[in-house]
């Protein structure tokens, strides 16, 4: 793919003025509140997975409206009664938690780890999910981003951002617990940003080619999946252009970064059409993290894998610098 964005030193003090609803604070407080009524933990089960350095349980929390969300929790053996911090770990777009031995490499690194499932998705890749989404809604483009969209009340966004959320407060109630940093990749780099927009006990943030940043300007400059879902549904529904645009306000990462503070690191291929480099660096710039807290890796050459496996030693790093085992 060639370049097709803004030049990185535009993106470098890209600051967009980005549709925000009047109401976005009471909206997402409300929001909140309604599924802080129940509290984070429903289950905590040990497993067999046959490792003997990683022992891992499977958890249920209460996300959105107290809906029961899985996700798998696991630790260094031996470390029961040693505090650690917490890695809270979401999935790209249409994949859920999968098998509790996919992701080993941060209680391999020292950490807690919990890696969420996503309401509704695990069936187009990976190795599938276990949290069904008990709501349903108006006719959708075929995805999940226009699920509900009429009314960001009922929006499968309002459900999924919130669980992101409330998985930080369910991390931070297991035991021996002190800390917890947000990362994600795509749509775990979105979900990443809102739970540290929407819950100040996020220590860290590492959002990598992050969804749901600049949601207007991403489906005018590409028409990659799933952001082209929206698309289709609007060249259906003709005349709903502007509510639908409207309740995607409520969900856009550029606000929740606006809310962040915390210690972050972001990445971008500036060739990826999936998640736009703008919508990346307007979602970084809007951050609310002192500047010299904040860092973007940036991979000129890269789509939307990004830096690869090279990010991850750098997010080893700079986590290593931020929030130690």
């Amino acid at each position: 793919m060639a370049l097709f964005d803004l030049p990185l030193a535009e993106l470098e003090k890209y600051r967009p003025t980005v549709r925000k609803p009047a109401d976005f604070d009471h909206f997402w407080t409300s929001t909140l509140d309604d599924a802080a009524r129940f509290e984070p933990l429903i289950a905590v089960d040990p497993i067999t997975t046959g490792l003997a350095l990683i022992h891992t349980w499977d958890i249920a929390f209460a996300g959105y409206a107290g809906h029961p969300i899985r996700a798998w929790y696991s630790r260094p053996a031996g470390t029961q009664g040693h505090p650690l911090p917490v890695v809270v770990e979401y999935p790209g777009y249409g994949r859920g938690r999968g098998l509790p031995v996919e992701r080993l490499l941060w209680p391999s690194a020292g950490y807690a780890h919990l890696l969420v499932d996503t309401r509704g998705q695990g069936g187009q890749y990976g190795n599938g999910g276990d949290t069904p989404d008990p709501v349903g809604s108006a006719p959708s483009a075929p995805g999940f981003l226009t699920r509900g969209i009429g009314d960001p009340g009922t929006a499968y966004l309002r459900r999924l951002l919130t669980d992101a959320a409330r998985a930080v407060d369910a991390a931070l109630a297991l035991p021996d617990v002190e800390s917890a940093a947000v990362v994600g990749n795509s749509q775990g780099g979105g979900l990443a940003i809102a739970a540290a927009g929407l819950n100040n006990r996020v220590d860290a943030l590492l959002a990598s080619a992050p969804l749901l940043c600049q949601v207007e300007r991403a489906i005018g400059i590409t028409d990659a999946e799933p952001y082209n879902e929206i698309v289709r549904y609007l060249s259906v529904h003709r005349r709903s252009a502007e509510r639908v645009l409207n309740s995607l306000s409520y969900f856009d990462g550029v606000h929740f970064a606006g809310r962040t503070t915390a210690p972050a690191l972001f990445a971008t291929g500036l060739r990826d059409t999936i998640c736009p480099p703008s919508g990346v660096f307007a979602a970084f710039n809007a951050l609310g993290t002192p500047l010299h807290r904040k860092e973007i890796a940036v991979y000129p050459y890269n789509h939307h894998e990004g830096g690869d496996a090279h990010h991850v030693v750098r997010q080893l790093s700079w986590m290593n610098d931020h929030l130690p085992v």
